[in-house]
């Protein structure tokens, strides 16, 4: 059988199965173009290679249970995780439902969107709760949805049971219009230096931070560069008296 035939079961009625892989693909060229490019010229192609980049929006829904996938070892304890943070919520000033918004589960990973005003919370029972013990966060990583209305700014923090060999993710978000996020410092003392960075690249506020300054980029400098809304081009280096524009200025093949 080729590689691109369907799949035939065996009972000799010609039935014939979906080539999931091909609906997969189908699937995601049909999603709703996103935004195109991403550095200098909007012609065939430009100096950094993406000119012809085509990010297509095709966000996973949010998942139902059960979390865990019996194929899927990395998925083991998902439900397991999900049960136990509901139980160590039971008796905090917000329960489960009310703090966690949604659960997404994709690529093997799960996804835990916590509102932001019951993140730190949600961070403390996450890593005291025995049956939880996540003692390592990772960092925060910011991300900009500009399309998003409302919720434009997500951080994104990794968390880590060493005990119980599991890893999870949880997401908040906070408009543009109040870029505000309580930070985790006093849960994960090292998420200090990890909260100034998205703070320099995306603009998100972490309230009770004991220092938010700028750690990437100069104290002075204006807006925050990993935005998408943020001018593209930069500024010119120079480099041993050559000098090399920004990118959008620079020349672009046709």
């Amino acid at each position: 059988m080729s590689l691109g035939e369907p799949q035939r079961n065996g009972d000799g009625g010609g039935h014939e199965e979906e080539n999931l892989p091909e609906v997969a693909g189908r699937e995601r060229l049909a999603a709703p173009v996103a935004r195109t490019g991403m550095f200098g010229a909007k012609t065939s192609g430009d100096t950094s290679g993406y000119g012809g980049l085509r990010v297509r929006r095709t966000g996973p829904p949010a998942a139902e249970r059960p979390y865990t996938d019996p194929g899927d070892p990395r998925t083991a304890r998902f439900d397991a995780v999900a049960d136990a943070l509901e139980e160590a919520l039971r008796d905090a000033p917000a329960g489960y439902r009310e703090a966690v918004e949604r659960v997404v589960v994709d690529r093997g990973e799960i996804t835990f969107h916590v509102r932001r005003e019951h993140l730190v919370e949600v961070a403390r029972r996450l890593r005291d709760d025995p049956a939880l013990r996540f003692e390592l966060c990772l960092g925060v990583t910011g991300v900009h949805y500009p399309e998003e209305t409302g919720h434009e700014l997500h951080a994104v923090y990794i968390l880590r049971s060493i005990t119980h060999n599991t890893e999870i993710r949880v997401e908040t978000d906070c408009p543009d219009a109040d870029p505000h996020i309580p930070s985790v410092v006093e849960v994960y003392p090292t998420n200090d230096w990890h909260e100034r960075e998205a703070w320099d690249f995306f603009g998100i506020v972490f309230d009770g931070h004991p220092s938010l300054t700028r750690i990437e980029m100069p104290d002075d400098w204006h807006g925050h560069p990993q935005r998408k809304d943020y001018p593209l081009g930069g500024i010119p280096v120079e480099y041993r008296g050559a000098t090399i524009p920004p990118p959008d200025e620079r020349r672009s093949y046709a």
